[in-house]
């Protein structure tokens, strides 16, 4: 697995994850909110499939 999100974009994911599940847990229970799990793995983990498809790399570092 290649990285292909850099460190800004991996922030925003991870605070944008942790914010939709906190929605979740506090009892607003949307589809939007237990969406919040794919932005936070994949601000963790430092790579995300979609972008592997569409060839996107916001990563400076090779």
């Amino acid at each position: 697995m290649t990285r292909n999100e850099g460190t800004i974009d991996r922030a925003l994911r991870v605070v944008l994850g942790l914010v939709l599940l906190f929605l979740a847990f506090k009892g607003q229970y949307t589809p939007w909110t237990w969406i919040g799990v794919v932005p936070l793995l994949t601000g963790l983990v430092g790579m995300c499939p979609l972008y592997s498809i569409l060839g996107i790399n916001t990563c400076k570092v090779k």
